[in-house]
Parts: structure tokens; sequence; C-alpha cells
């Protein structure tokens, strides 16, 4: 991933209104401090570290960049004690010769005191036209041998996030010769197409109890280790494709939803995996009630 970090602002792939605005920032001489915000692989420690390598050169760099992380060994309640200091003393003290950035995932979780000191900017995800070209660039340049199929599975694992691109790439390229769909799909433990496909099928043409307590599906999560959760994630794409009447799928969608609230906040997968089949028990007997009525 680092290897094809952008180096310069005209390197970065998304936000043009974003660079546009901190480029004018840094021609006038007139940068803020700054507070990026967003999901991540996004380009927020791109932009800055790009922003950076604009203002000093290649032998000033170390010496004029100080770059704290929550995540390296000083451990995150140093970082914290260090915010803390900028919204009380550091950033007013200091802003005639020195100008902070702060990266995060949540706005929210940054204090108002900070933020009004900040010029803030949101990174959204990235759109797949966009990870696009990027991505056929690393390909291009490692030699990988990619399908469609496996660009594909590629981009609708991302999530935008071009760091998890990447690193999928990777796994997928060391794991197997050729990286297609399912070969994506398996590196990343994430349910097949065919997986789904049986998954539905047994939950939409088999009684409850055998669905269930025959195990297939929970024979198939299991010896495959699939996570409910992505599980969730197809069944919520495919409740929008299947020729259900609209409060049906309505219906699915609210119970799908609860079902991961409840997994986010703890509760057993085997439980959760029996409230999705009878979601779904529970749509088929909706679409032979209204049936019946015609």
């Amino acid at each position: 991933v680092e290897k094809y970090r952008p180096q310069t602002l005209q390197d970065l792939i998304s936000h043009e209104d974003i660079i546009s605005t901190i480029k004018r920032f840094i021609d006038e001489d007139h940068l803020p401090h700054l507070l990026f915000y967003g999901p991540p692989g996004t380009g927020k420690t791109s932009t800055i570290l790009a922003c950076a390598r604009k203002l000093y050169s290649p032998k000033e760099f170390n010496s004029m960049v100080l770059e704290l992380n929550a995540s390296d060994d000083r451990g995150i309640g140093v970082v914290r004690q260090q915010i803390l200091n900028f919204a009380s003393t550091l950033i007013e003290k200091f802003t005639d010769n020195v100008r902070f950035c702060l990266i995060c995932n949540y706005l929210s979780k940054i204090i108002p005191a900070i933020q009004s000191r900040c010029t803030r900017f949101r990174f959204g995800p990235l759109a797949s036209d966009q990870i696009l070209p990027r991505l056929n660039y690393v390909i291009d340049r490692e030699n990988v041998t990619v399908s469609e199929d496996g660009r594909k599975a590629l981009l609708s694992l991302s999530g935008g996030d071009m760091r998890r691109v990447l690193n999928i790439l990777q796994s997928t390229a060391m794991a197997f010769k050729e990286v297609t769909e399912d070969n994506v799909y398996t590196c990343v433990g994430h349910p097949l197409r065919s997986d789904i496909t049986n998954i539905i099928n047994w939950m939409l043409n088999e009684p409850f109890d055998i669905a269930y307590k025959t195990t297939d599906v929970n024979t198939l999560k299991i010896t495959k280790g699939f996570a409910l959760q992505d599980i969730l994630t197809e069944l919520h794409a495919y409740v929008h494709r299947i020729d259900f009447p609209v409060e049906v799928r309505v219906y699915l969608v609210e119970q799908l939803s609860d079902v991961e609230v409840r997994l986010c906040a703890g509760a057993s997968e085997k439980l959760q995996l029996s409230s999705v089949l009878a979601a779904f028990t529970r749509a088929k007997h909706m679409v032979a009630a209204e049936a019946s009525t015609y």
C-alpha cells in the first residue's frame, strides 16, 4: 500500500474540491489548521503528506513535519493528552509558525473546542470509477493476472476504501496464480455468489425447520468460516433485486437491519441466524397470503 501512496496533490484520485481549496491555501500562504475526517482509505493521510511535500523539500521534510499516530507505541492515551493540550494552548500559541492537521474517522469524537480552531474537510468513500483507474495502474505495474470479474469483486468489497482494495489484491495475488472473483472472495472469507444463492434457495424454498434444523445454512456458514455480517451484506443487496411486493421487501430490510444492530451489540450469531431464517420464512408467508387474495 505504501509503495503506491500518492506523493503529490496531483496524484490524488478524488476529492477535487478539497484538493483545489488546499492548493489555493498553500499558494496564497494562508494555510489554516486542518481537520480531516471520513472513512479509512479515502486519502486523508495522503493529502496532508502531499501538502507537506509541496511545502518542504525532501531535506527539510523530516525536521519540519511531526506525525503523532494513535496506533504507534506511545498509545492512545498520549495522543489524547496531546490533543487536549492543542485545544487549550498549543494551537493558538504557535499559530504564527506551526500548522496542525488532525485526522480522524468520526467528527463526533472531536471536541468542539478543537473543531472551532480548524477548517474541516470530509473525505467521503471513493466511487468505483475513481478507484478503478488506480487499481488498473497497480495491476499493470505489478504484472498481476486479474480477470474482469476479479476486478468487479475487488471494487465490490472495497466499500470506497482504496487501501482495502490494494490489500485484498496483494493477498489474493500471493495466494493464487490468478485474481478471479471466487479467489478474491475465498481469500477474504467472503461468501461466494454460489454460496449466497444456496442460502437464499434454502430460505425461500425449504420450511423453517428443515432450513435450520438440518443445519444446511448453519453448516455452510461454519464449514466455510463465513461471518454472518458478510452474509447480511449480500442478503441486503439481494432483497433489493428480488421480485417481492414492496411491503415484503421493506419488512426484510427492517429485519436484516435489526439483526445487524444486535450483532454489533454482541448477540449470538447462532440466534441471529435463526432470526434471519425466520424473517425470510415470514416473508414467504406474506407473499403467499397476498397472492391468495387475487
